[in-house]
């Protein structure tokens, strides 16, 4: 059967909740400005950002959008056409395999509000589509030892994982055969990434869950120390005693309030606490919270970092240090859902169940 060569489908959100996602069928991209390709998408990763924001958590930060709003931001795919100035300077030729950014304008450097408003899957339309027309900057190669599922792992988790263990590269980029501990919370995206990549890099990894499944499952990757939450909610405790007494180098703080103050008791003087997200949900009592970080974090001269994924330059340095030089590490996917599942896929996703990436398989 011939492939329709003039439309194409997409999934589509008004911001109002999983299960008002609406597949739609709209004309395919014909036609491209200066410096743009076309991308046939294959593959999407799902991240807890998207769910957020297709359910309006984050209305506060953006105006609901006046037209249908395609999510996700995370993709892998392959050029189907270019523009005539991409063909002229050789960068991206029909073929290629690459990866979509979520903020195709951070090029290097820190975030800024400019490339926020640049954002893929919000405010601009995200990948969750068949086809999508792209910026040249705003893509970089597959490696070539990876398959196209897992490359879509690495534009928002392993970046992020990425920053959080380095993301002063002058100052704190972890080298291998240092005495680095690494503390994961939590056994998603960024933190399996995370343990992948700290393990590559030669660190001591240590890894929390309440599933002694997935504790096992972390042992298999490479995880030296692992701790149940669950069985031992005095985890912090447990860290010190696992480092005689120093703490962790480096936190990766996905859960937010509830985790932070453990956190901050097992943090190494002079340590990097990563905050990444706030999974536990927030607090009520933020600013008596917020003074108690404060004296803890000088107390210990440690380091509280907000991470946000990270520019096109650190993604390729990622991708070099990690995924190509030696370690040819391949990125941990849960579960594959087809392109019709997306709402069953963003609820398995949003649910935590799962160890690794979820992802969509849309050609």
């Amino acid at each position: 059967m011939a492939e329709n060569t003039t439309t194409m489908r997409q999934w589509t959100t008004l911001m109002d909740g999983i299960n008002n996602l609406k597949l739609t069928t709209v004309p395919r991209p014909i036609d491209l400005k200066d410096d743009q390709v076309l991308v046939k998408i294959s593959r999407v990763a799902l991240n807890h950002r998207d769910a957020k924001i297709i359910n309006g958590d984050f209305k506060d930060s953006y105006p609901t959008p006046s037209h249908p709003l395609v999510p996700t931001s995370d993709a892998s795919g392959i050029i189907v056409q270019v523009s005539d100035s991409v063909a002229d300077t050789g960068k991206w030729t029909k073929g290629d395999r690459v990866i979509s950014l979520m903020r195709p304008t951070h090029l290097t450097g820190p975030t800024t509000a400019q490339h926020a408003a640049s954002g893929i899957g919000i405010p601009e339309n995200g990948v969750l589509t068949e086809y999508r027309v792209f910026s040249a900057e705003g893509l970089v190669g597959v490696p070539g030892y990876m398959s196209l599922d897992e490359a879509c792992t690495l534009p928002t988790a392993a970046t992020t994982a990425w920053m959080a263990l380095n993301w002063d590269r002058e100052i704190d980029r972890p080298r291998r055969g240092k005495a680095v501990v690494v503390l994961l919370l939590g056994t998603g995206g960024v933190s399996i990434a995370g343990l992948q990549q700290a393990k590559a890099l030669g660190l001591t990894v240590i890894i929390t869950s309440s599933s002694a499944a997935k504790l096992e499952r972390a042992r298999q990757l490479g995880a030296d120390y692992t701790i149940n939450y669950k069985t031992n909610p005095d985890w912090a405790t447990e860290v010190l005693n696992i480092t005689s007494g120093k703490g962790a180098d480096i936190i990766f703080e996905t859960g937010g309030p509830a985790t932070m103050e453990h956190s901050i008791r097992c943090i190494a003087a002079g340590g990097n606490i990563s905050a990444i997200g706030v999974l536990s949900g927030t607090t009520s009592n933020a600013e008596s919270a917020g003074q108690a970080i404060a004296l803890s974090l000088i107390r210990k001269n440690a380091t509280l970092k907000g991470i946000n994924v990270g520019p096109k330059d650190r993604i390729e340095e990622m991708i070099r240090t990690v995924y190509v030089e030696r370690f040819e590490v391949r990125p941990v996917i849960d579960r594959v859902f087809g392109f019709e599942e997306a709402r069953e896929a963003l609820e398995y996703m949003y649910g935590g169940s799962h160890l690794g990436k979820v992802i969509m398989k849309v050609d």
